[in-house]
């Protein structure tokens, strides 16, 4: 690609029946400051014009009504010289004022690669200098700082500062000056050397004898150990010898065989997730030894064509979770916001909770976790504390992040890094099945 091309804007096709959502979606794209090179009912579009135009990112407008024409125009949509973003329609037509200019900032953002999502005016520029040399200590800053204000401040209120007055002793004691004075001051009488004694000197009172001195009462002494004697209450004996470890978790044991997976590879998006999704299912082999779960929360909870969108691509089959199935191997699930797993007969089962998907509550040594663009930033910490417990986690790099929040910050943590077609290679490496007919 040449210097000029570069600079070109990208071009780009947008596939939407006539009405509001397309005219929506066409004020966007020249807000984006792009080549729109084809605007066309999906119903109407040749796949070879497509084709032939060869456009760097496709925009469709998702509703009923055109998911017929999107299988046929699966071939050329499956090419990965296209980036495509997908918008619901119904969504599209109802936007207005704040969330139109947010949405086309976001979408300016993906089609040109960049980061820039913030409106005009809210960048945060910072004019620095840089210059050679180490920077200055903190005695150098202070050199010429003036002192004599703190001074004079600190004598004018050292009257006022509290004094040592807990302990005052009585005007006719003096405490000795040396240790000849204070040894003095213990011997008896008939020991001390005579010492002149000035006139008017206050003569320190003598300490007593005090080579008997000691920690203890002596009298009391005996008291104590008597008390002692007494023999302490026998203690209950404690039967160790049928001791046995309980499980701790609130789910019953399983009485039979196992029902669904035991663990399961989480795939946690957002902004930007179905194209990233994409990418990541269309890379993974046709038989895994474990199920993956797909939390993309959508605008309308419309997952039902999520899961026929992806089912374009994906090699494994793609199943909207319903409440009281099995989590079964192989399988990729589309999960809705309420829907949850629970460990139920040494598998996992799915089951109707309001807060939707927990990660603490899979099994870490059998599960993975990973943040495409969009992921919620709220589910950081729950993948990273799953993966101290043996979780594999992994996180979404590259230019087609469109929001990389998340998925940084879990790499920034030290776990794996890579595109989705990286991401699909690291959990087939590790739960890839034999296909049938290979060497076992």
């Amino acid at each position: 690609m040449s210097e000029n091309d570069a600079s070109l804007p990208p071009a780009v096709a947008l596939l939407a029946r006539p009405g509001a959502a397309r005219d929506r979606l066409r004020e966007a794209l020249v807000q984006a400051d792009v080549a729109l090179v084809l605007e066309e009912d999906p119903d109407a579009l040749d796949p070879a014009t497509l084709i032939a135009l060869a456009p760097q990112a496709v925009v469709i407008a998702l509703e009923p009504a055109v998911e017929a024409a999107l299988e046929r125009l699966d071939d050329a949509l499956s090419s990965p010289a296209f980036t495509l973003v997908f918008d619901e329609a119904e969504l599209a037509a109802r936007r207005e004022g704040w969330e139109t200019q947010r949405w086309a900032r976001h979408l300016a953002a993906k089609l040109h690669g960049h980061r820039e999502v913030l409106p005009p005016g809210a960048e945060i520029e910072e004019d620095l200098q840089i210059e050679p040399g180490m920077p200055d200590t903190p005695a150098q800053l202070h050199v010429d700082a003036p002192l004599d204000f703190h001074l004079d401040e600190a004598v004018d209120a050292a009257d006022l500062l509290a004094g040592d007055s807990l302990y005052e002793a009585p005007a006719q004691w003096q405490e000795p000056q040396t240790l000849e004075q204070a040894l003095a001051a213990n011997l008896p009488e008939a020991d001390a050397p005579a010492t002149p004694v000035d006139a008017g000197a206050v003569v320190p009172p003598p300490l007593a004898d005090h080579s008997r001195w000691a920690l203890l009462d002596e009298d009391a002494a005996p008291a104590a150990v008597s008390r002692q004697t007494a023999a302490p209450p026998a203690l209950p004996v404690f039967d160790s010898a049928h001791l046995s470890l309980v499980d701790m978790d609130d789910t019953p044991p399983a009485t039979g065989p196992r029902r669904g997976a035991r663990g399961a590879v989480v795939v946690l998006a957002g902004i930007g997730g179905p194209d990233a999704l994409r990418r990541l299912l269309a890379a993974l082999p046709s038989a895994l030894d474990v199920p993956l779960l797909v939390r993309m929360p959508l605008d309308g909870a419309r997952y039902g064509n999520l899961v026929k969108q992806m089912a374009r691509v994906s090699p494994l089959p793609v199943l909207l979770a319903e409440t009281g199935a099995d989590v079964l191997e192989g399988h990729v699930y589309i999960l809705s916001d309420d829907t949850a797993t629970v460990l139920r007969d040494g598998g996992l089962q799915f089951e109707s909770r309001p807060q939707g998907l927990e990660l603490a509550r899979l099994p870490p040594g059998e599960s993975a976790v990973i943040l495409l663009s969009g992921a919620d930033l709220l589910q950081v910490d729950p993948a990273l504390t799953l993966a101290e417990a043996g979780a594999w986690v992994g996180g979404q790099v590259g230019e087609g992040c469109y929001d990389p929040a998340a998925a940084t910050a879990v790499v920034a943590a030290g776990m794996f890094a890579g595109e989705p077609q990286e991401l699909a290679q690291a959990i087939s490496a590790r739960w890839a099945r034999p296909e049938q007919g290979e060497a076992q």
